[in-house]
């Protein structure tokens, strides 16, 4: 075993071994230490401006400055995902062909930015380059928000296919009835999946809108007559049926259009009543139509973040309960990646969230957490303090996926050319899979420094050289390869001898 070790080692950095001989590197059989894996997002909420920008009609240098402080401040927690709110009420925050600009952006549903820039294709850029996944959150039925204060641009759906929109209190909704409804919502879906290097997309947890006290129904008695009442099912029943099959179908079609991005909902935290007991608050599958647990019991999804936004203690809506059942819930062993309210964290204890993350990585079947939202993380020191001193004090992966794809990349190829006071170390894939990240280990007197970086950076220069540089592959669904690992040689360049039957 030993032999092949050190032939796995060596191998890595055969294609350039003179490089390595005469910078004083040879290839090694010690292995660095596992990076950890864990999902650490934190989502971008742009609807009414909530996180980002602080408010319509910024500059677009502003919109970018402050758009680059919350990736740094990510980056900085040791956060490996943001979650990027493209789509809030049947607008964008890209560009695209099918809905009009975001007054949450430029003050005017259907403005562009000026001078002209993409938002989404932005952040993809600026997140990859920080070492962050991105994902686009897309709401699929609303709208129309109470907070949207321009005129509807013309291009909005309620103007263009205005049967498929009904207003419901002081919202626009899309009839998740319609099948028209359907095949409209999965084309943005796709548009942004086709078109932009994300890696995931997630929906939240608007279906149908809720009804409120005294409102009446929501209004979908077209949809109902059409299609409806021939299926043999209840309103109600018919309603989830709705849900469920968009839900199945856009995870289908994302996976034909490109197999490693990630689909996620984030659901309410409750799925019904007393389930667990003593388990209490809104009904979900009966208010909103919105049966999660079948989602996730089904596998329509990669990941799965229900929205625990309570304290431990709080019995009714205890955080520890409900994340020990959804655990029990996830049949199919999905990732499961619960939301926490960081938007609440000022006014509970301080060591609330930070108990809730060690709780999360204490339970089994668990792995991975997101953070709602990221303006809090600007300005709560209390709570970033406890993040980048205690909890994440170093980098960690997001969990592979292995449904996705279950091969791993090839063992990179590595050389080192330098001088004694610096070393240049220079990378490439070995073989065709598509690399996303590169995992960088580089060991020092202190020990060994991990870092992830993009598939686009191929070289780093060391400066005085370290002991040893570890560079290991990672693809699209999270698989990472066999690592190849240089150590400074202890001996004079030379031949190398190897062992008989290497």
């Amino acid at each position: 075993m030993i032999w092949e070790q050190l032939f796995a080692a060596c191998a890595c950095a055969c294609l350039s071994g003179a490089a390595a001989r005469a910078a004083n590197y040879e290839p090694s059989a010690i292995l660095p230490p596992k990076p950890a894996r864990e999902f650490r997002g934190a989502w971008i909420a742009t609807v009414a401006n909530i996180d980002w920008p602080s408010k319509p009609g910024l500059s677009v240098p502003e919109q970018k400055r402050e758009l680059r402080a919350l990736l740094d401040r990510a980056a900085q927690l040791k956060l490996n995902a943001v979650i990027f709110q493209v789509r809030p009420m049947c607008d964008a925050f890209y560009a695209s062909r099918i809905e009009p600009w975001s007054e949450y952006l430029t003050g005017v549903m259907g403005r562009a930015p000026e001078p002209f820039y993409d938002p989404l294709a932005f952040a993809v850029e600026e997140a990859h380059r920080r070492g962050l996944e991105l994902h686009a959150w897309l709401n699929p039925f609303r709208a129309g928000h109470p907070s949207a204060k321009s005129p509807i641009a013309p291009n909005h759906v309620s103007k263009t296919r205005p049967q498929l929109v009904k207003p419901y209190g002081k919202y626009l909704w899309l009839d998740p009835g319609e099948r028209d409804v359907q095949d409209y919502s999965l084309r943005v879906v796709l548009d942004v999946v086709r078109r932009y290097d994300v890696d995931g997309v997630q929906f939240d947890d608007y279906y149908y809108p809720e009804r409120g006290p005294g409102e009446p129904d929501f209004p979908d008695e077209r949809s109902w007559k059409k299609y409806g009442v021939s299926s043999g099912l209840s309103h109600d029943d018919w309603r989830r049926a709705n849900v469920n099959a968009f839900i199945e179908r856009v995870y289908h079609a994302i996976k034909a259009a490109k197999p490693w991005v990630k689909f996620g909902i984030s659901p309410r935290g409750i799925w019904r009543p007393g389930y667990p007991p003593p388990i209490k608050g809104m009904d979900a599958y009966a208010r909103i139509y919105a049966d999660s647990r079948k989602w996730l019991a089904n596998g329509w999804l990669d990941y799965f973040s229900p929205q625990l936004y309570w304290p431990i203690e709080q019995r009714e809506q205890s955080f520890s309960v409900l994340l020990k059942w959804w655990a029990e819930e996830n049949v199919t062993g999905r990732h499961l990646w619960p939301g926490l309210a960081t938007f609440k964290a000022e006014g509970w204890k301080p060591d609330e969230i930070p108990n809730q993350i060690r709780l999360a990585r204490n339970q089994p079947g668990v792995s991975g957490f997101a953070l709602y939202g990221m303006s809090n993380l600007m300005h709560n020191a209390t709570l970033t303090g406890m993040l980048a001193r205690d909890l994440n004090s170093e980098p960690a992966l997001v969990p592979a996926s292995p449904w996705l794809s279950g091969t791993a990349p090839g063992r990179p190829n590595v050389s080192a050319n330098g001088s004694a006071d610096q070393v240049k170390f220079s990378w490439t894939s070995n073989g065709t899979r598509g690399i996303r990240w590169w995992i960088l280990q580089i060991k020092t007197v202190g020990g060994w420094k991990t870092e992830i970086i993009p598939a686009e950076i191929s070289s780093r220069t060391i400066s005085p050289p370290p002991e040893a540089l570890a560079i290991t592959a990672v693809d699209r669904a999270g698989n990472a390869g066999v690592t190849c690992v240089l150590q400074a040689e202890k001996n004079s360049p030379g031949p190398k001898r190897f062992p008989p039957n290497y």
